[in-house]
């Protein structure tokens, strides 16, 4: 069973808002790199890089630790970056941050190529539970402990088309 949790209208107000933001904090800088963080966010991805207009490139990282609903603890990096990162504003675009230990290996991985910055932003948040040792620049929506779906979160690679979030229940 879905619980309809976060409806279309407020993910594309959310979103709409995200890119504002975002777009006022990079208004002086000539360029960002947008690192999407697959599969899980290209729905997001897709909507918010219409919304930001600071000049950026995208690229994508596969990486995953989970199976089911459960992490298994061990991050898998299943791609490489296909641009130079040097001296770049880095923003990591994430579907959810839950424990952050994906997001931590990311980051960590990215400060060896010695960009100018980097920034995240997550849609999902889950506040009481991750363990994420850096600064999130950019929130959606904080959220419980609640194993989401929709809008390009899957369970098992279902319901990744659902134009909403619900609740797995």
């Amino acid at each position: 069973m879905i619980k309809k949790f976060i409806s279309k209208q407020k993910l594309s107000m959310r979103v709409k808002y995200l890119g504002k933001e975002i777009s006022e904090h990079y208004k002086n800088e000539s360029e960002i790199i947008i690192l999407s963080i697959l599969k899980g966010s290209f729905i997001f991805v897709a909507d918010l890089v219409r919304e930001i207009k600071t000049p950026c490139k995208l690229d994508f990282l596969i990486a995953s630790s989970y199976q089911g609903k459960s992490s298994t603890g061990k991050i898998k990096l299943k791609s490489e970056l296909n641009m130079d990162l040097k001296n770049k504003n880095i923003l990591i675009l994430e579907d959810i941050i839950d424990t952050g230990l994906s997001l931590n290996f990311i980051v960590n991985a990215l400060k060896k190529k010695k960009p100018k910055s980097i920034k995240i932003c997550t849609l999902l948040l889950k506040k009481e539970k991750h363990k994420f040792k850096h600064p999130i620049d950019f929130v959606g929506f904080e959220i419980e402990d609640e194993f989401v779906i929709g809008y390009g979160l899957d369970y098992n690679e279902e319901y990744r088309n659902l134009d909403y979030i619900g609740i797995l229940k």
